[in-house]
Formats: structure tokens, C-alpha cells, sequence
């Protein structure tokens, strides 16, 4: 059996793998603090470009980037009563606002309770109402279109780095507009940039569409999904868009000054991706030798390892390193030269842990040859080749190569992985062979007690209702 960086591999224990594969590239790990996360600086590296990227996507729709408390008044909870249920078990409540010390020990000082609990933000509606009541005035006022970059908190009971924590990082947009078709329309809009956003830049492929009613978004009249596929065949929903009709405008008072002068109720939406997409894109592209990294949202595109020998000149070395390094920034390519004291085979299994996207590997002969060599994280030795320094901008192609190769792979592993049915016990036919991947069958066949017990026995949900095709339903176990 091959030997792999990583132990257990994906065919032994998918899980176990995962929660290695983060440890061995130092992205993440379980804080202190009960169901949280620490992102280290590699792991944030890489949601700071997708923040960044995804950022000025939004800004170009006419989006506006603002900021709200982490602290929810549990009284605005009270005023959307179906959208609070909906959260009501994952929440986390502040009820006293001072600590006193005690026999040398730290205690909550009782006296101190709050006149009213605060909810710490499982998400934003409310606040956001709140504040529309009082920014909307007119037509002129409409639409409203915002967003904040915030974090989370759901008190999760089975935590998992990046896909399920109690804290996690996420942006939330909330718009009001003056009509229900603006409304809908924007809802879909928003779920169509995410699909091309996780397709360009986190190179995957989606199953858009709309969540049943079962499994809607609380408080919303339509809730949109796209949802991807991990390599042992779960799904993860990787970000939501919600039509939410008048429902908060009406609990919240959003009105506006129509151009007729009849006061009306506008309509909002809500959608938002996390931190999960990390967990998604790590499922969906890395092996058994660490992570690999799409090269849109690499923290470095390439990285150079200088291979010396005890009779070589160092300094000549590493001033070509430094060289092939400035013209690779020249050419707009995020790259580090590894210099560290480390062996150059060592730093070679480094970068494969890390996913860095392409490694350029300088030695004797690249120095004489005025040439590096590179070598593809994704396809290994196979893909290892010889440039001259000349012609270094043409790495720039083989990102760009490897970026829709990731997704291509991404593409087929999906689709190869979804079986149409037509009735309840084909899909259980499916699942007792123990099927890896998505289902498609009627959703009028899971309206039963048949699915339901297909549901406790085998852990499968109702993920989405595709756009074209909404007398269909796709099932899956998640991951």
C-alpha cells in the first residue's frame, strides 16, 4: 500500500482525514473555548481572499458594507416569532453584565442582571429590521441594498472545524426594496453570484435551488441553496438566499412613501456564505497527501524551494531565487520563497500538506540552465516541467489550467455521483448498497412514512428543489 502524508486516508475514515488534512496544512484548531474554532494565520490567509474577492463582487452590484452588534435585544426576537423558533435551541444568551471575586475566585455577580437578555447574533434580521424601520423613508430610499462581514453564534452540539462551529465568520446581506417581483428577482440574483463565485474562484460545482418547505429558512417565504458535494458523496450547504417577503418589514414597521404618496410595506431579502466554504472546498479537492488549493484563493499561488548541495555557492542561489521571486510578483502571481533552515525534501512535503498550488523547485541545474522547474500540486511528478526564466510569465496559463482542471474534476465527481429514481424504494435500493452521493427523485415521494423512515434510517435530508425542475427533489446524507 502507497504510503500518504495523511492517516487515515479518505477511503479508511473520511472524518478522521478531514480533521487531518486541516491540522497537517495549519489552518485551524479547536479552541479552548467549547465548539470554536482558532483560525491560524495560513487558514485565514485563504478566507481573507475569498472575503476580499467576494467583497468586490457585492460592491459592484451596488452593495454597501456596514456594521452592526454582536448583541441581539431579546426583545426584537419576540417581535418575529417564527423566525426566532427557528433558532430558538442553537442560542446563547447574555443575562448579567458584571463578574465579582469571591474567596479569590471569578463568579458572576448576581446583582448584576440585565433588565433585558441579550441574544448573542445567530444571524441579523432583526437588527437589520430595526434599523430599515428608520433608514427607509421614501422610494427613494429603495432599494436598500447591505451587508456586513460579522461573526456567528450557534451553539452547536457536534462540532466540526469550518463545517459546524459555534462561532464562525460570515457575510450577511439584507436589502429592502419597494416591490415583490425587485424582491424575488435580487434573491435569485444573489444565488446565481454564488454559484459562479464557488465555480471561479473555489472551483465547485453546485446543485442550485430552492430548499422545500420543510426545510425552509425561518421567517422566509423562499429559501435558495447551492449545495456541494464532498468526495465520499455528502452534501454541504454552502450559502443560502432568502426571499423574505413582508414578514419582517411588517414586524419591524419597514415602510416608505411610495411615489403615488401611499404608505407602503417594502420587501427584503437575506443571503449570506461562511466560513463552512473552507470545509467545502477542502472535502471537495484535497487527497490522501494533504490539502489542494484552487489557485484563486491559494495565500500563495507558488512557492520556491532552493535545493542545495554542500559545494554549491548559496549566495548565487538564492539570488536567482530572489530573482525568479520579483518576477513572478512582476506578473501579478502571489508567491514566497522559502528560505528556512529546513531540508529541501522536508519543505517539499510542507508545501504538498499545504496545497500550495505549484512548486518551483531551484537547484544546480535550473542555475545553469537560467530555468526553475515546477511541479502541479494536483497532478504530482507527472505534471513536473522545466521553464526558462524568460518565459516564466506562462505559469500565469498553468494556474489558470489548474484553477478549471480543479473544477472540471469537481464537475465530474458530482455528476457521476447523482442517480435519478422514481419512487421511495428505489432510493432505498440505493442507499442499503450503501450509494455514495445525491439522489434525484420526485418530491411528492418524499410527502410520505415511508421517507421518513428512510430519513432515521439512513440520515438523508431534502436538500434542494433544483431551479429547473422543482417537481424534483435532491436527497443526501450531510456532511
Amino acid at each position: 500500500m502507497a504510503k500518504t502524508a495523511i492517516t487515515p486516508t479518505r477511503e479508511q475514515d473520511f472524518s478522521a482525514w478531514y480533521q487531518n488534512v486541516i491540522s497537517a496544512a495549519d489552518l485551524a484548531e479547536n479552541s479552548p473555548v467549547r465548539g470554536c474554532m482558532t483560525i491560524k494565520p495560513y487558514g485565514y490567509a485563504i478566507w481573507e481572499l475569498i472575503q476580499k474577492q467576494f467583497d468586490a463582487i457585492i460592491k459592484s452590484m451596488g452593495v454597501q458594507n456596514c456594521y452592526f452588534p454582536t448583541m441581539i435585544p431579546l426583545s426584537f426576537f419576540q417581535k418575529e416569532a417564527e423566525h426566532v423558533e427557528g433558532f430558538a435551541k442553537e442560542s446563547a444568551v447574555i443575562t448579567h453584565y458584571r463578574l465579582k471575586a469571591v474567596d479569590g475566585k471569578i463568579t458572576v455577580d448576581e446583582t448584576a442582571e440585565l433588565t433585558e437578555p441579550y441574544v448573542l447574533r445567530p444571524t441579523s434580521e432583526t437588527l437589520f429590521g430595526e434599523a430599515m424601520s428608520r433608514w427607509v423613508n421614501s422610494y427613494r430610499d429603495l432599494p436598500m441594498l447591505l451587508n456586513q462581514w460579522a461573526n456567528i453564534f450557534r451553539w452547536e452540539m457536534r462540532p466540526r472545524i469550518f463545517l459546524r462551529t459555534a462561532e464562525f465568520l460570515w457575510q450577511e446581506g439584507h436589502c429592502a426594496f419597494a416591490t415583490k417581483e425587485e424582491c424575488l428577482k435580487h434573491a435569485l440574483k444573489m444565488l446565481s453570484t454564488y454559484e459562479n463565485f464557488a465555480k471561479d474562484t473555489l472551483a465547485l460545482f453546485s446543485y442550485t435551488g430552492e430548499k422545500t418547505p420543510e426545510e425552509r429558512f425561518a421567517g422566509a417565504d423562499n429559501t435558495y441553496t447551492f449545495e456541494t458535494m464532498s468526495q465520499d458523496g455528502k452534501s454541504s450547504q454552502s450559502g443560502t438566499s432568502h426571499n423574505l417577503g413582508q414578514h419582517f418589514a411588517k414586524s419591524f414597521n419597514i415602510k416608505y412613501q411610495s411615489e403615488e404618496g401611499k404608505e407602503e410595506f417594502a420587501w427584503t431579502n437575506s443571503w449570506g456564505v461562511s466560513s463552512r466554504l473552507i470545509g467545502a472546498m477542502i472535502v471537495a479537492h484535497s487527497d490522501d497527501d494533504g490539502l489542494i488549493l484552487p489557485p484563486a484563493i491559494a495565500p500563495y499561488e507558488c512557492v520556491i524551494i532552493p535545493f542545495i548541495k554542500s559545494d554549491m555557492d548559496t549566495k548565487a542561489l538564492t539570488a536567482y531565487c530572489e530573482k525568479v521571486k520579483e518576477s513572478l510578483l512582476n506578473a501579478g502571481i502571489r508567491v514566497l520563497f522559502d528560505n528556512s533552515d529546513m531540508r529541501s525534501s522536508d519543505k517539499v512535503w510542507k508545501w504538498i500538506k499545504k496545497g500550495a498550488p505549484i512548486r518551483i523547485e531551484i537547484g544546480a541545474n535550473e542555475l545553469s540552465q537560467d530555468s526553475v522547474t515546477i511541479t502541479r500540486r494536483d497532478l504530482g511528478k507527472a505534471s513536473q516541467k522545466q521553464i526558462n526564466l524568460k518565459s516564466i510569465s506562462e505559469i500565469r496559463d498553468v494556474l489558470n489550467t489548474m484553477q478549471k482542471d480543479i473544477y472540471e474534476k469537481h464537475k465530474s465527481l458530482t455528476l457521476d455521483s447523482t442517480k435519478t429514481v422514481k419512487t421511495i424504494e428505489e432510493a432505498k435500493e440505493l442507499l442499503a448498497k450503501d450509494f455514495k452521493g445525491f439522489i434525484k427523485l420526485p418530491y411528492k415521494e418524499t410527502l410520505s412514512e415511508k421517507y421518513d423512515e428512510l430519513k432515521e434510517t439512513y440520515k438523508i435530508t431534502r436538500r434542494c428543489l433544483p431551479l429547473e425542475d422543482k417537481e424534483t427533489v435532491i436527497i443526501a446524507k450531510s456532511f
